[in-house]
This record gives C-alpha cells, structure tokens and sequence, in this order.
C-alpha cells in the first residue's frame, strides 16, 4: 500500500516540504537521482525564479539557459519529479490536453484546428529532441500507443477518429480490427479493435524528470530540492518567495507546478484549476502463462475508448501497470477503495489476471481547466508572472514543450508563439468554484453512465 503523505491543493497551502518520493514503481527503479543545488540555505536575488521542479519548470529552466542565455532558478518543494511528472503511467500522446481534432475544428474552425495539430507536432519533436539529448536512459518504447474499443459500437468511433486524422490532417494512425488487434496486442472481453498512434511512445516516468534536472543544471540552471514557496509577496523591483531556508527575490516568476498548485498559491489561478485525482497500480511480474492467457504482445502503451479512460502497458520487467481516475477527494479510505476498484477493473478486462497481487500501487492530481485545455500565459495584472498547466492527463510531451513555449515569451520572442487559444486566452475561472468538487462528483458519475452504453 502507498504511504504517501495527503496533500489537496484546493485546501492546503502547498504540498509539504522536504519529501521523499510516494512509493510508486517508477522510485523504485529510478535509481540513483542526478545531482542538484541542495535546499535553499541563504537569501539570494535572480532574474527568474520557476516554481515547481517537475517536466515544465525544468524544461523551462533548460530552455531559458539553451536558447535564451538565462539562467533561471528552480524552487521544488520536495523532490525532482515528486508531483505528476514522477507518477503519471508514462504515456506519451500527441495531444493538447483534452481537446480532440473534431472538438477542435467544431469550437475554433478547421483552420485553428489545423494550428493545433501543428502545436501537437511541435510538442512531440520538443520532447523527443530532449530525450535525445538527456544524459540519462528514459526507457524509451517506440511504435506508437494504442486506443482500444472497449464495446464493439466504439470500434466505429475509432474508424471514424481515424478518417479525420489521416485525411484531414495528413497522420498516418492505423485503424486494427478486432480479430488483428487480439493477435498483436492483447486478448480479453473489452478488446473489440484497436487505433494506432504511430507517434506516440512510452517512457519511465521519473528518469525523464531525472534527465530533465540533469539537461537543466548542465545549462546553467539552478536546482533546489526542498524549497517550498511557503509565502509571496511583491516588493520593489520583484517579488519575494519566501522558503524554509532563505528569502528569493525574483524579477519574474513562473508557476509550473500543474495539478499540484495551491490555490492560494497566486491570484492568477484562484478559481482556474481542478485537480483530479489518478490512480495506479503496478502487478507483479506476470508468469508466462498469464501473458499467454492474455495474449499480451506489445509493450505499447494502451487506453481504451471509455470517457474515463482506463490506461495501461506491460512493463520491461514483465509487471503491468494499470491505472483509471481516481476518488473524487484524497484520503487513506479512498485510496484503499480505488486501489481494490482497479483490481477488480483489470481482472474484469483480463479474466486471467483476476485478483492478481499488486506490488505497488499511487496516486496523484492531474489538472483540468475550465476549457480543457493548457494555458501557456501571464497574469492579467503583472506580466512578470508567468504559468503553464492545465494538460488534463495526457500531458507529458505538452509539459516539457509547455517549458521551451514559456522560455520563449520570458525571453521576449513573442513572434515564436503560435496563435491558438493556448497562448492567446488565459485560463478561464470556473462559475461557481465553490462547488468545483461536486460538479467532478456529478461529471464521473455522468460519463460512467455513457460508458456502459
């Protein structure tokens, strides 16, 4: 069971200071972190201060330093990695938060429609350029990520999804009927055919954040585990981020701490984010009978068609890993109640595997704006605050090209900036905030409903 410590970011301040990593697969196989700056120890003054050492403050940080000649410094409250970057299930999508193509065309037009896609390949070729120049090893698993119908009546929306893409947008994703799809990649009762994202790719989650710290501090970066912005405040000529050990005072701020973000953390966000929980669990390694009796043949990662996407792969030491939403609100209840709900989730999509003995099993806030989408933006009042977040789950490319995007408007090169929503709105507040949790309780229960259909 996870011991991890329980932080809601709509009620607490900030997500503790100074701890270890949850007890997730991706810790456990980490190895050994890259060096950084240790805690903040003295009071200091710099140019740019990121708060939030996950995949978007470290990229940015990386980016500033690469391609601008700025040498930001970033303030983790915890570890490298500690929030989403280090829990995610390491599927690496071509997306832009929960905004599919058609949704796209249908709100904005196919011509914005068509910029988006443009973003979602920028996106990919950012991450994929980083991950070639990290000094360490993310596990990378090639050939694409896969989305299964899980009833046979979403097989057409599938085919239809696919149409769009291939035709109007020049993807070259692979429609696989139900038989094929049982032979290449998995067998069970919720496998009705399959489409394949030739893009996309499947990572270990915290060796990317570890390779990231390492890409940034080699730039010129400054890395500061254990170093939670406990208070804010704006003084002449800057603002000042006051942590455990020391006093920052920064000219500009950015705020890249995603679904971990207090929402007293700055006016800017008040009342703009929901943070939703995850969950996941990790098996024991698989025998050779249960991957026969599955028919599990790839090791590309896997979602399915539900509206409540139930994601999964098999991982390189034979375990699998297998995650879906999580509760509503975090406590050690509910995180028993939803680790017992994937068990029986997963036995219910792999008979075989029915009751199998979980190693270990997390969760974590992944973050939903009002829009769906990511915001890569200032605050309205002060445009030395900066913030990107918002990526809704599927976020892990956009995070880290998130990062190079804010780089760019830090260091003035506005003309590198598409014009698409993500840039050019800020994130919309929430009408009724307050009841933020209730509509969550209202939407689950809603989008299960469409589900079973």
């Amino acid at each position: 069971m996870t011991d991890q410590h329980i932080h809601d970011p709509l009620q607490n301040h900030g997500p503790g200071c100074d701890q270890d990593h949850v007890s997730s697969y991706w810790a456990a196989t980490a190895g050994e972190p890259p060096e950084d700056d240790g805690p903040v120890i003295a009071d200091a003054s710099v140019d740019v201060a990121v708060i939030g050492g996950g995949y978007t403050g470290l990229s940015c940080a990386y980016h500033l330093a690469r391609d601008h000649g700025i040498e930001a410094t970033v303030l983790e409250a915890n570890r490298t990695g500690w929030g989403c970057s280090g829990r995610n299930g390491g599927h690496v999508r071509p997306s832009i938060g929960k905004m599919t193509h058609g949704e796209a065309i249908r709100k904005w037009g196919l011509g914005v429609a068509r910029r988006v896609d443009d973003e979602i390949r920028a996106a990919m070729s950012t991450f994929l350029d980083v991950v070639a120049q990290s000094p360490i090893e993310c596990e990378l698993i090639e050939g694409g990520v896969i989305k299964v119908a899980h009833r046979p009546n979403r097989f057409h929306d599938l085919a239809n999804d696919s149409r769009l893409l291939n035709e109007t947008f020049g993807h070259q994703t692979e429609l696989v009927p139900a038989e094929d799809a049982r032979r290449r990649f998995m067998s069970g009762p919720e496998v009705h055919g399959a489409l394949r994202y030739p893009d996309g790719v499947g990572i270990h989650a915290l060796k990317l954040a570890h390779g990231l710290q390492a890409l940034a501090r080699n730039a010129g970066a400054t890395v500061y585990p254990a170093s939670e912005v406990a208070g804010w405040s704006k003084v002449d000529g800057g603002h000042r981020l006051s942590t455990p050990g020391g006093t920052i005072t920064a000219r500009r701020v950015v705020m890249a701490s995603n679904g971990y973000t207090a929402e007293r953390l700055h006016p800017a966000i008040k009342s703009r984010l929901l943070p939703v929980l995850s969950h996941i669990i990790v098996t024991r390694p698989l025998n050779a009978e249960e991957i026969a009796a599955t028919a599990f043949a790839t090791a590309m990662p896997v979602t399915d068609t539900r509206h409540i996407n139930q994601y999964y792969r098999l991982l390189s030491d034979g375990r699998l890993l297998f995650g879906s939403r999580g509760a509503p609100n975090d406590n050690a209840a509910s995180r028993v109640k939803q680790r017992q709900f994937l068990i029986d989730r997963l036995g219910t999509k792999f008979p075989p595997l029915a009751g199998i003995e979980v190693d270990y099993d997390w969760n974590g806030w992944v973050c939903l704006t009002y829009d769906w989408i990511p915001h890569i933006s200032q605050a309205e009042d002060d445009p030395s605050v900066h913030y990107a977040m918002g990526y809704a789950g599927s976020g892990i490319a956009f995070a880290v090209h998130a990062g190079k995007r804010l780089a760019a408007r830090i260091a003035g090169a506005e003309d590198d900036l598409p014009d698409l929503p993500t840039f050019t709105r800020r994130m919309p507040k929430y009408p009724f905030a307050q009841f933020r949790r209730l509509g969550l309780r209202l939407g689950i229960a809603w989008l299960q409903m469409q589900d079973n259909r």
